[in-house]
């Protein structure tokens, strides 16, 4: 039995066994404001967000993950994960936030919903759903995902198709509004 700790100052789980970091040039074709990003990509290609993930890939094992996603706007739109379905459609998955204010966006089949998440909140993404994590405060928002270890992760449907919801910021305010770039 292996156990682990997240470390609550620094915002990322120690004795990882893989880590992604996610740049804004690794973010093309997922924000409605290309030309900001491209500049974004120029001037300095700022970390959007990171993951330090315990992967066990096995059947019946779960894997667990912290991510790290820092504050900003790529036009109106805040910092967000790329998202992804499950490769294994009918796998599940369980957030809960550890520090920042986010949303976790999530889509099946036309019908989306939109959740708050901040310290303590326990969020379930149920099979079938694609989702989406977007820091909607002024710090970074860290939050713990666990899901089964042979769910895998499909970003190629969200690549192509984009969610039918995107997270706008008005001052200090959001919305969900409907996504233009949505096919």
């Amino acid at each position: 039995m292996m156990k682990n700790k997240i470390n609550l100052e620094k915002g990322i789980l120690e004795n990882y066994t893989d880590i992604v970091i996610r740049k804004a040039g690794d973010m093309q074709g997922f924000y409605q404001d290309e030309e900001t990003l491209y500049e974004m990509i120029q001037n300095g290609n700022p970390v959007i967000y990171e993951v330090y993930a315990v992967v066990s890939e096995g059947e019946g094992e779960l894997c667990y993950a912290v991510t790290v996603l820092h504050s900003g706007r790529v036009g109106n739109e805040y910092y967000m994960t790329k998202g992804h379905y499950h490769q294994k459609r009918d796998r599940a998955e369980l957030y809960m936030g550890i520090r920042g204010h986010g949303i976790l966006l999530m889509e099946n089949e036309g019908e989306v919903q939109c959740k708050e998440m901040r310290r303590g909140d326990i969020l379930y993404v149920p099979p079938y759903w694609a989702h989406r994590s977007i820091n909607v405060g002024n710090n970074e928002f860290v939050f713990l995902s666990i899901y089964p270890g042979d769910a895998g992760h499909d970003y190629g449907t969200i690549v192509q198709n984009g969610f039918s919801k995107i997270v706008i910021a008005h001052g200090a305010e959001f919305s969900i509004e409907d996504n233009p770039k949505h096919s």
